[in-house]
């Protein structure tokens, strides 16, 4: 709602355009700096992610092996129990986003003795699955790591540019248009001020009186 064209509204809306102009700038940085921190981000997270991709197809063959040579029944019988794995999280500030980073507290891959079943009873084709699956929990909590701190950039990023594009577009131009519209309409004020006075002071001198 358009405020009355009065100099105590205009000295506002010239101090929200002034606010709304630094807080576009600051916006502006801050995307700067987001989208420098992405690109930064981008290639390690791509890498990490290939990286899976490609343990994984390795993974599941060398599980297509081990089914082949003990049968799913055997593989079972013979597989390792679940165990509790344990994932550090340090939070990191950028621009005032809160940027995760995982990291394993102990190696995922074991020796056959940290597994605790002899390697006779249980082969060479599921022991070569089991290790490369643990290398491929390995693999995919290092993509978390790196995948999650670009998921949050580029979410703050957009939100970022959101905003930035609100004040440019919407409430910047709406507070220029309402700074001219009361600059116009207090001029006009004091033009017509000016000339009643110039009336009433010649009326007052009389006729043939100059103002």
């Amino acid at each position: 709602m358009r405020q009355p064209a009065t100099r105590m509204n205009l000295m506002r809306a010239r101090r929200r355009a002034a606010h709304v102009a630094r807080g576009v700038e600051l916006l502006q940085r801050k995307r700067e700096a987001l989208v420098r921190r992405l690109f930064e981000l981008a290639r390690p997270a791509a890498d990490a992610r290939a990286r899976t991709i490609e343990q994984a197809a390795r993974a599941y063959a060398a599980l297509l092996r081990a089914l082949a040579s003990h049968g799913d029944a055997d593989l079972q019988a013979i597989g390792w129990p679940t165990r509790e794995l344990r994932i550090a999280i340090e939070t990191g500030v950028i621009w005032g986003v809160s940027i995760a980073q995982l990291e394993t507290t102990a190696p995922l891959r074991r020796t056959f003795e940290a597994r605790g079943t002899p390697p006779v009873t249980v082969g060479p084709a599921a022991a070569e699955a089991a290790a490369a699956f643990e290398e491929l929990a390995e693999r995919l909590i290092e993509a978390a790591g790196t995948e999650l701190p670009v998921r949050r950039i580029a979410e703050a990023l957009a939100r970022t540019t959101r905003q930035a594009h609100v004040l440019e577009q919407r409430i910047g131009p709406a507070l220029r248009a309402e700074i001219v519209s009361a600059q116009r309409t207090l001029e006009e004020r004091e033009r017509e001020e000016h000339l009643r006075v110039r009336r009433v002071l010649a009326r007052r001198a009389g006729p043939g009186a100059r103002v």
